[in-house]
């Protein structure tokens, strides 16, 4: 695959239709849960920030770079390898031993 050719169409740099529905599925479950903390006595202002750092932070976390991963991508991947490491608990035993 050649560089600087796109797979898919993206509505702007590394933010394509997956990465919009992953942003709204994440916004509205929030939604959900601000609106439940508004009727319980919280202030709109508050909803209104949440809501605003919810939309900018999923936005930012599943945009993906040059080399095509995202920091969601990324966290995956950290943990994919930390499960797949191995321990090997060495036990010392004296060689002369019988």
């Amino acid at each position: 695959m050649p560089t600087n050719v796109k797979t898919r169409s993206e509505i702007f740099e590394g933010y394509g239709m997956p990465e919009l529905w992953r942003t709204l599925l994440i916004v509205g479950i929030c939604g959900i849960l601000t609106f439940i903390y508004y009727l319980s006595g919280g202030e709109i202002t508050t909803c209104i920030v949440i809501m605003l750092s919810v939309i900018a932070g999923s936005i930012m976390f599943t945009v993906k770079d040059r080399n095509n991963l995202s920091v969601v991508d990324q966290i995956g991947f950290m943990i994919h390898f930390a499960k797949s490491q191995k321990q090997y608990r060495y036990i010392y035993l004296d060689e002369w031993e019988v």
